[in-house]
C-alpha cells in the first residue's frame, strides 16, 4: 500500500521560509516522479512543482525563483523549500506520486496522494 505523509507545515510570517517533507512508502520511490500541489480555501487545487526520476524539475510560475524541490532516494523523501512566503501561499500542500516517473503538472496523472499539510502565511 502506497503511503505519502507530508510534514513541515505551520503558521509563518510573510517573508519567512518553510521546508515541507513528504515521506513515501510502498512504492519504488527512485523510479517515481513526485509533485507538490496546493489548495487554498475556496479555490481549486493547483500545481506547484514536480521532480522526475532523473531529478528534472518543473516549477509553476507562482513559485519559480523562490522555491526548490529536491529528493533523497535513500530516505524515500521529497522536499519543498519555499522562500519569501506570501499570504497567497496559504494553502494545504499535497504531495503526489506518479509511478511512471515522468514530469507532469496535471493532478490526474498522479497515482497516489498524501493527506496534506497546512501552510498559513500571515501578513
Amino acid at each position: 500500500q502506497v503511503q505519502l505523509v507530508e510534514s513541515g507545515g505551520g503558521l509563518v510570517q510573510a517573508g519567512d521560509s518553510v521546508t515541507l517533507s513528504c515521506a513515501a512508502s510502498g512504492l519504488t520511490f527512485r523510479s517515481s516522479a513526485l509533485g507538490w500541489f496546493r489548495q487554498a480555501p475556496g479555490k481549486e487545487r493547483e500545481f506547484v512543482v514536480a521532480i522526475d526520476r532523473s531529478g528534472g524539475t518543473y516549477y509553476s510560475d507562482s513559485v519559480k525563483g523562490r522555491s526548490t524541490i529536491s529528493r533523497d532516494n535513500a530516505k524515500n523523501t521529497v522536499y519543498l523549500r519555499m522562500n519569501t512566503l506570501k499570504p497567497e501561499d496559504t494553502a494545504v500542500y499535497y504531495c503526489a506520486a506518479r509511478l511512471s516517473g515522468a514530469l507532469s503538472s496535471l493532478g490526474l496523472h498522479y497515482n497516489n496522494w498524501g493527506q496534506g499539510t497546512q501552510v498559513t502565511v500571515s501578513s
